[in-house]
């Protein structure tokens, strides 16, 4: 494997673990060097890090916040 991909992976452990997990990368990388960027953005979408997921884990955490101030109230109310 090239050494700018090797730095590169020891600047980013989540890409490092992720290449552990998924070591058919490790053959790619070192055949084609230039399939960093679509490793990388296999990683984001495996570890949820893609800007639909972190919307969609914003919305689901929204929802459940405004399902507990609605049982609050009834709760309240229910005296």
């Amino acid at each position: 494997m090239r050494q700018e991909v090797v730095i590169y992976l020891q600047q980013h452990p989540d890409l490092r673990r992720f290449i552990r997990q998924h070591p058919f990368w490790y053959r790619r990388l070192s055949r084609d060097p230039d399939r960093l960027q679509e490793m990388t953005m296999e990683a984001r979408r495996f570890y949820g890090k893609t800007f639909s997921q972190r919307i969609d884990r914003l919305q689901q955490q929204i929802d459940s916040a405004a399902m507990m101030m609605e049982m609050v109230r009834h709760m309240g109310s229910a005296d």
